[in-house]
């Protein structure tokens, strides 16, 4: 039986860590699809065409090397607004949710468009201040040279183009959970995020 956990939310919100959390917790396959766009990203810093990247996208790239950097990270971005880059990574998205025993999804349209029959969904955020506070500290860890009020520029510009795009604004859904991590540990985050599957979840025969 499928049963699919939607997580929406913006950069550095924390619904990566929370995602993959949940999905070892419940022993759910677990798919970033914020990945999908950055591989995408990542060709068309290559010189590919958007659209192209994302028709001829395989699951092997998304293991294929750092995909977490921020210059890919602006390119995930700009490619997410496409339409056509968006209806290719649709029918994948949908595959992997409905596949048995479970999944874990977590991106920004979910909830929205690729899930709207979830059984559960969550959107995980926190203040801009306290996401960029937190890339900044991870981009530092792997030697980026950055400043915070250039992260916070990113994030806030990220933000805004994530939101105000035609297909597919990130937003919460109707009937999402929303779960602020501003002022909670990743501990406390997760905990909250099992409670609310704990109680959607078909009890076990």
């Amino acid at each position: 039986m499928s049963f699919t956990v939607a997580i929406d939310g913006p950069a550095a919100a924390g619904k990566g860590t929370i995602s993959k959390g949940v999905a070892a917790h419940f022993g759910f396959a677990h798919l970033d699809t914020g990945l999908l766009y950055r591989a995408v990203g990542r060709r068309t810093l290559e010189g590919m065409e958007p659209v192209a990247a994302a028709q001829a996208l395989t699951a092997e790239e998304l293991g294929q090397g750092d995909l977490r950097t921020a210059e890919i990270a602006q390119a995930a971005s700009k490619v997410a607004v496409v339409p056509e880059v968006r209806a290719a990574l649709v029918d994948f998205q949908r595959a992997f949710a409905r596949r048995a025993g479970g999944s874990v999804l977590d991106g920004r349209d979910i909830g929205t468009v690729i899930c709207p029959e979830a059984e559960v969904k969550l959107f995980v955020t926190a203040s801009a201040e306290v996401r960029a506070e937190r890339r900044f500290l991870e981009l530092s860890a792997k030697g980026a040279e950055v400043t915070r009020e250039q992260v916070l520029s990113d994030v806030r510009e990220r933000d805004a183009r994530d939101s105000e795009r035609s297909t597919a604004p990130m937003k919460p859904a109707d009937d999402a959970m929303l779960l602020d991590t501003s002022d909670l540990s990743i501990e406390a985050a997760l905990a909250q995020a099992v409670a609310v599957i704990e109680q959607k979840r078909p009890a076990t025969p």
